[in-house]
């Protein structure tokens, strides 16, 4: 869980969302609380944070917007770090995977449109932050044909076809577990993950 990774050096830790229904569905820890918001607009004062996290988050901000009320509400010297952990849509050891991906499901449900500027180290100094390291790699995870399902439910390429009334969440499980599960041999698969991260400190 990556909250516990944040309690080894944090004391408190507060997680903002503009989606009730996410909030509800978040961890709960005794050092972890959640409001209701956007990120644009955190109901926070000045300089309250020496660390702001953005996971898989930033492509749908008004991000000019958000790097401003970031360095608002951090410490002089403290650290904003943007990452992102993008489903490769590749699974170990069969390419049949990647092909049903590419041909049935991103058909079916196509990637909603995003903010897909890049923020750049000019960017960055020109809203009062000091590009400070980038880092990406690729890793795996394990999913069994269920488990696999439950993820993909969460992916916007299906919460939008969802929202916009073309279908409804249990149909769409159930296809999706009827088209991969010839896919699977065993009860496990690999799938591979590319994340990437940017450090920025605030000057």
């Amino acid at each position: 869980m990556f909250f516990n990774k944040l309690l080894e050096v944090a004391d408190e830790i507060v997680g903002i969302d503009r989606s009730a229904e996410m909030l509800s569905r978040a961890g709960r820890h005794p050092q972890i609380r959640y409001i209701e918001g956007p990120a644009e607009q955190m109901p926070f004062s000045d300089a309250s944070f020496g660390l702001i996290t953005v996971g898989l988050a930033f492509h749908w901000f008004d991000q000019r917007q958000f790097i401003s009320e970031a360095r608002r509400v951090l410490l002089p010297g403290g650290w904003l770090v943007i990452y992102n952990d993008r489903f490769m849509g590749r699974m170990t050891g069969n390419d049949d995977y990647q092909k049903w991906n590419r041909e049935q499901y991103l058909m079916r449900y196509p990637s909603p449109s995003r903010n897909k500027q890049t923020f750049a180290d000019p960017d960055a100094l020109a809203y009062g932050f000091v590009p400070s390291g980038f880092d990406e790699f690729v890793h795996e995870v394990e999913f069994t044909p269920e488990q696999l399902v439950s993820y993909l439910l969460t992916q916007t390429n299906v919460i939008s076809a969802v929202e916009a009334g073309r279908e409804d969440l249990q149909s769409v499980a159930t296809w999706i577990l009827n088209s991969i599960r010839p896919l699977f041999a065993g009860t496990e698969k690999s799938f591979s993950f590319w994340c990437d991260l940017q450090f920025l400190k605030r000057a």
